[in-house]
């Protein structure tokens, strides 16, 4: 696997669009009222590829556009569009830039990916509390306990930048962590059970969902859904809810080096994805962005890191 400084800087022709059943029109014609969030709409479908496949030898590489007219070049689009057949000639060359675990094309905004340092700054109850320096900002939500605290440890190399505890419940207000001095990763309080009075969860469901409604440097929402169990109605509930306030987000799906037996009913991460997907695919126009992960084995750290870079060199230069 290459790392993250090794990364070449690649073709904006590798933004693509697909015409035949979703048309870029139809993509980004969600226009949302709050003018912030047009940027990056909730985009795409599965599809994999091997990160280790990306090589130096794409730098210098020139390649034609795909001729098939159904092929539209959209500079909005940093996703593998849904039903993208990338086995046809005219897609080998981006099937090598598929980000392994997700659906995410590598492209040239993926630069300045590298944590070089990590920081909390605060913790706020309100979004007017909120740090107002107007960095780009990524936030993590799901369920208590999924996992939000420990992801975003991996992603820093911090063990204890973000406290975690198995109790769920822990994070309990909107903390900010700055990143590189440059774009904050921000912790959420956790929806469904935790060890907190029915009042004081409701009131963190309300300062969270006005957060994501009215946080004008909001870049995208990160839900993060538990790969090693079937999909909670909780989840489905709040993936519904992001998609009808056209709020920009990604699935990240945690915990998939855990394999539950068979024999118990249980079903590979792989599954659950594909079953999960399926599920909230009429709360979208086309499904959103995902990544596969695990804060034990850091699959995936690259990968989020990279989108990262990708959105935020993105929302920056538009």
């Amino acid at each position: 696997m290459l790392l993250l400084s090794q990364l070449p800087k690649l073709p904006t022709y590798l933004f693509l669009s697909l015409k035949p059943k979703t048309p870029m029109a139809s993509i980004l014609s969600c226009t949302s009222q709050r003018q912030r969030h047009h940027r990056f709409l909730s985009l795409q479908q599965p599809t994999s590829s091997l990160f280790s496949s990306l090589t130096e030898n794409l730098t210098s590489e020139t390649l034609s556009p795909p001729e098939e007219a159904q092929i539209e070049i959209s500079i909005d689009n940093l996703f593998v569009p849904p039903e993208t057949d990338i086995s046809v000639p005219s897609f080998v060359p981006l099937s090598s830039r598929i980000l392994k675990g997700s659906n995410i094309v590598l492209s040239k905004y993926a630069r300045n990916a590298q944590v070089l340092k990590a920081e909390f700054v605060k913790s706020s109850v309100s979004t007017e509390d909120c740090p107002c320096d107007g960095l780009p900002e990524f936030a993590l939500v799901g369920r208590s306990n999924v996992g939000k605290s420990s992801l975003l440890n991996s992603l820093v190399r911090r063990k204890r930048l973000a406290l975690t505890s198995k109790k769920p419940g822990k994070t309990q207000c909107i903390n900010h962590f700055l990143v590189n001095d440059s774009w904050y990763l921000v912790d959420l309080p956790g929806y469904g059970y935790a060890a907190a009075p029915l009042e004081l969860r409701m009131n963190w469901d309300r300062f969270t969902k006005e957060y994501f409604l009215n946080r004008s440097t909001l870049v995208s929402v990160f839900l993060l859904v538990d790969a090693s169990l079937p999909a909670k109605k909780s989840d489905l509930e709040y993936a519904s809810w992001l998609g009808q306030n056209q709020i920009p987000m990604t699935l990240i799906f945690t915990k998939c080096d855990k394999r539950k037996k068979k024999k118990n009913g249980g079903k590979r991460p792989e599954e659950n994805v594909l079953d999960f997907q399926e599920l909230i695919r009429d709360f979208f126009k086309t499904l959103p962005p995902w990544i596969m992960t695990s804060s034990v084995t850091n699959q995936g750290r690259d990968e989020i890191l990279l989108h990262i870079a990708q959105l935020r060199n993105y929302w920056l230069k538009h």
